[in-house]
């Protein structure tokens, strides 16, 4: 609808969604019409007349299974009749398929058989999860090949539309002095964070099938991790960056070891297999993992990168934070030791990116004292438009950019650094430490990640818009 309310879609656009109910177009319509609309309230630029003229290109098809020849065939004569309005121009067929992955053989058959542009491209997104483990993702990917090239395919994951995520690359190499620390020489340690104070709420049976390592960090906090550890691609905007950026992040996955099980921590929280969806009430699903990952290459070897995500914990926040070293010789120019630079990009609850800095306190003694210098998107550009994560990635698919999806090596390499750990925890039935809701995760995570990471924490330092103290 972002999109939509910008001018970025075509005028002829039609919108076809297909599934099993019988909805109809006006069902489908009712359905998607209060979310226009609660944007609309809001403010935004989206208006009722947006509204209006949008769902009017919204159709629907029902069909038998997802993989309905006939239904698709009807779906197909349908587009095919609107297309020849106007016959002069490209017509190109976008598919998203937000279905369960045991469907997309079927549905890639259907479309392939069926449904393919004739006077233009056809793409597909193609939605999380990409199998749970090496094998499964094989199979899936198997069946994806079989009726689509790779470049016809977008993987989608929602972080890499995340603006902090994509203003790694400006932030990275645009700017002299980012890339002369960014370095084994002179960071500490590299931590990716993401922590939600709710539990699975009704949501247990499917998150039970996966966990907390597969939902969050094979993915989400990997592509960040991919983003922050690659050297520079050969082009980051414009005709093969795609390639270029995609060909860089398998570089960093190829030199990542795989992760062992002295390299993780995991937590369940009390009260889990409480969940009325949950079957399994022995369940050893952890809802909190902490993970060190390693990069044998020149710039990172030795530097520690932590991967922390949890449930029921004790803030919404997803952050990126790099500890840089200490101050040399702090101790003997001040008489006192000066506490780490650190550099913290934040994407919930708000975009911001800080770098927290020594300065003199105020008076009359030369005391050093952490402060930061700092960008927040929503005060210092309150009037861009700043559109969400999807709207983003759907535009890049529009445009035929992949930079910002998922190669097929790149999710196969992914699958073989988490693999092993996955099979070890769940063939073996270790056992998640347990942690109270609101709470931090197991004590045993922070006894893990200063020994790991020699992470000094500084628990009197309180960010001047945020309230209470620094945590992480």
């Amino acid at each position: 609808m972002d999109l939509y309310a910008d001018n970025l879609l075509p005028s002829d656009l039609m919108i076809w969604g297909y599934a099993r109910s019988d909805l109809g177009d006006d069902g489908l319509r009712d359905r998607l019409r209060p979310y226009l609309q609660k944007a609309a309230k809001e403010g935004k630029k989206i208006t009722q007349d947006h509204v209006n003229s949008f769902t009017g290109k919204i159709f629907y098809q029902q069909g038998k299974s997802y993989g309905d020849i006939d239904a698709f065939e009807n779906l197909a004569s349908k587009i095919e009749e609107h297309e020849k309005k106007n016959p002069s121009v490209c017509h190109n067929r976008l598919f998203y398929f937000a279905i369960p992955p045991n469907v997309f053989a079927e549905t890639g058959e259907a479309v392939k058989l069926t449904a393919m542009a004739t006077r233009g491209w056809t793409r597909v997104i193609v939605e999380k999860p990409f199998g749970r483990d090496l094998k499964s993702y094989e199979k899936l990917s198997k069946s994806l090949s079989q009726n689509f090239e790779e470049k016809h395919l977008y993987r989608i994951d929602h972080y890499l539309g995340k603006e902090m995520v994509q203003n790694l690359l400006v932030l990275r190499f645009g700017n002299l002095w980012f890339e002369r620390l960014w370095n084994r020489d002179n960071i500490q340690s590299v931590t990716l964070t993401f922590k939600e104070p709710f539990g699975t709420e009704g949501r247990g049976g499917y998150f039970d099938k996966y966990g907390i390592i597969r939902d969050i960090q094979q993915n989400h906090l990997l592509q960040v991790f991919c983003l922050m550890a690659m050297e520079a691609p050969l082009k980051l905007v414009g005709e093969e960056s795609g390639q270029f950026i995609r060909d860089a992040k398998c570089h960093v996955l190829n030199a990542t070891e795989i992760i062992t099980l002295d390299n993780v921590i995991l937590g369940q929280y009390e009260g889990y297999t409480d969940d009325e969806s949950i079957d399994n009430k022995d369940s050893n699903t952890p809802t909190f993992a902490v993970i060190c990952l390693y990069i044998n290459t020149p710039r990172w070897a030795g530097v520690p990168f932590i991967l922390k995500a949890g449930k029921a914990m004790n803030e919404h926040k997803t952050e990126m934070r790099v500890q840089f070293k200490d101050i040399p010789a702090s101790e003997y120019l001040f008489d006192t030791k000066c506490a780490r630079n650190e550099l913290v990009m934040k994407m919930r609850p708000s975009d911001a990116i800080y770098m927290k800095t020594n300065v003199k306190r105020p008076g009359y003694h030369t005391v050093p004292v952490q402060s930061e210098l700092e960008v927040n998107y929503n005060q210092r550009y309150s009037e861009e438009n700043n559109p969400d994560a999807y709207s983003r990635l759907i535009l890049d698919v529009l445009r035929g950019r992949q930079g910002t999806f998922v190669r097929d090596d790149e999710l196969r390499r992914s699958w073989e650094i988490f693999t092993p750990i996955l099979h070890k925890i769940e063939g073996e039935n270790i056992r998640p430490i347990i942690y109270q809701r609101g709470s931090r995760g197991p004590k045993e995570a922070d006894d893990f990640i200063a020994r790991k990471t020699d992470f000094e924490f500084h628990a009197e330092y309180s960010h001047m818009y945020h309230h209470g103290k620094a945590s992480l």
